[in-house]
């Protein structure tokens, strides 16, 4: 008599699991989970840095500059082109390094705090860019940094500089969106595209209309690159803002003045409670 098929639990069947009728458990995973690890890390509180995935650090770019200028213009189609942009990358790789020695200085800065937890831990999308920069500046300090990835079909490795037992792996954006904004109490923007757009002006949205009600820091970094990129005086002359809207955030040109705004936001409003082991956060 052949001997009866063991049966998988409902919890061990990959196929279900991936099934459109496991969606809801995959989202709770994808909640739970994370909030477990910030738990055991006692992560209360992340500064969050948003910016391009595509920017190189000073060195990475000076190379490329240096590796295009030195050859024969005749051997690379469009020279003349490729030469600007490895000169432009080269320019914006000082957003790169900012990033680096800003979040080196609030890691330092956070360290130093008289608390049994992990305050103000800095927190990326994991990835390249301005994210891996972000990280970096954390390791440099000597402390943890959090990488909440996503998975894409393009700049998706995590880097190298993401505290392992923090490094996260998403399927839903929208969740993965959650953690930044759950956590977080100050928000730095560097130069970026769609993703730091779409990032950005979420959580303005969310702050504006209430739905965050703790006190969020947010520095738009580079007063110049970004009023380039989105007209805020024209949103308010068309009356789809108002002129009030624009005090939801910090323009902030240097490293030294976004350290400044940032550690004074938070001593103000975040260091006279008492240190506690569960986040205070307020999302209706």
């Amino acid at each position: 008599m052949a001997k009866a098929k063991k049966t998988d639990k409902a919890y061990h069947n990959e196929d279900f699991l991936s099934s459109s009728d496991g969606r809801t458990l995959r989202l709770l995973a994808e909640y739970l989970e994370p909030q477990a690890r910030f738990k055991k890390h006692k992560i209360i509180d992340t500064i969050v840095f948003f910016g391009s995935a595509r920017l190189k650090s000073k060195k990475e770019a000076q190379s490329e500059f240096n590796k295009i200028k030195n050859v024969n213009p005749k051997s690379i189609p469009n020279f003349a082109k490729e030469l600007r942009k490895a000169q432009h990358h080269l320019e914006m790789s000082r957003y790169y390094e900012d990033a680096v020695e800003l979040s080196k200085r609030l890691t330092e800065w956070s360290m130093n705090l008289a608390t049994n937890a992990n305050r103000f831990i800095i927190c990326t999308g994991g990835g390249p860019g301005i994210m891996e920069a972000a990280n970096r500046g954390a390791k440099k300090a000597g402390g943890y940094s959090v990488g909440l990835n996503i998975s894409i079909p393009f700049e998706q490795y995590v880097n190298p500089y993401v505290t392992k037992e923090l490094s996260f792996e998403f399927h839903y954006f929208f969740m993965r969106k959650f953690w930044f904004a759950y956590l977080s109490k100050a928000l730095v923007v560097f130069p970026g595209g769609f993703g730091t757009f779409d990032e950005l002006f979420e959580i303005m949205t969310l702050v504006q209309t209430e739905k965050i009600r703790k006190k969020l820091a947010i520095v738009i970094y580079d007063e110049k690159y970004w009023k380039s990129v989105v007209n805020f005086d024209a949103l308010i002359e068309h009356g789809v803002i108002n002129e009030s809207d624009l005090k939801l955030f910090h323009f902030c040109n240097d490293v030294d003045s976004a350290f400044k705004i940032i550690k004074e936001h938070l001593e103000k409003n975040f260091l006279k409670e008492p240190s506690v082991l569960e986040p205070r956060i307020h999302i209706k």
